[in-house]
């Protein structure tokens, strides 16, 4: 595949830094949305894809290059699936502050006397090759584990700390972010994508 420059439908510089180290080797360059003045774009819905979608197509309407955009995060058992496609923004729905430190805290709050850990991030990237794009590339990851009692680990961001992988023994933010890509439910789907994208024309436009 030769190389191709990809908008990424986020400000989140630890995704950018991700989908890099596992799509920059496969000759996809990602360029932040904020270096196209690509301006926030609301979440509107219920699902991952469709949350997916919505970024992915306006991002490649405001910078004028193909986009790829993922909409990820956190499912415990116990609570229904939540945060769900609400884990960027889990304690700010309760009144609180919104940043990583508050959604943990706020999740610690709601596990409180549960003893059913278990819990799964999902992450469900959509690839456009433009704004109307009408075959758009779909790809799902998902990575399971508990939820940690208390926080463990420095790398990663988010639910990392808590998030709790038992066939290793650590958290996912006690990995090496190599260790992280290769397992990790992004790099599951980046994985995906790549496939898809390299039995396609992702620079062909309808």
């Amino acid at each position: 595949m030769s190389s191709l420059r990809v908008v990424l439908a986020s400000d989140n510089p630890g995704k950018l830094a991700e989908f890099s180290a596992i799509l920059q080797p496969a000759g996809v360059e990602m360029l932040p949305q904020g270096q196209f003045g690509v301006t926030p774009v609301d979440e509107p819905h219920a699902t991952f894809v469709e949350n997916a979608l919505r970024k992915a197509r306006h991002a490649s309407r405001q910078s004028g290059l193909p986009a790829l955009a993922d909409d990820s995060g956190l499912c415990v058992s116990a609570l229904n699936d939540a945060p769900g496609v609400y884990s960027a923004r889990y304690a700010a729905l309760a009144g609180k502050e919104k940043s990583d430190a508050a959604n943990n805290a706020h999740l610690l709050e709601q596990m409180a006397g549960i003893s059913n850990r278990r819990a799964r991030y999902v992450a469900v990237l959509v690839f456009v090759r433009s704004p109307d794009d009408p075959l758009p590339i779909i790809a799902q990851g998902e990575w399971h584990g508990e939820i940690a009692i208390a926080a463990r680990g420095g790398n990663g961001f988010g639910y990392d700390p808590y998030f709790y992988i038992p066939e290793l023994g650590k958290t996912v933010a006690e990995l090496a972010p190599d260790q992280k890509n290769k397992l990790s439910h992004r790099g599951k789907a980046l994985r995906v994508l790549l496939d898809s994208l390299a039995s396609a024309n992702p620079t062909a436009q309808s």
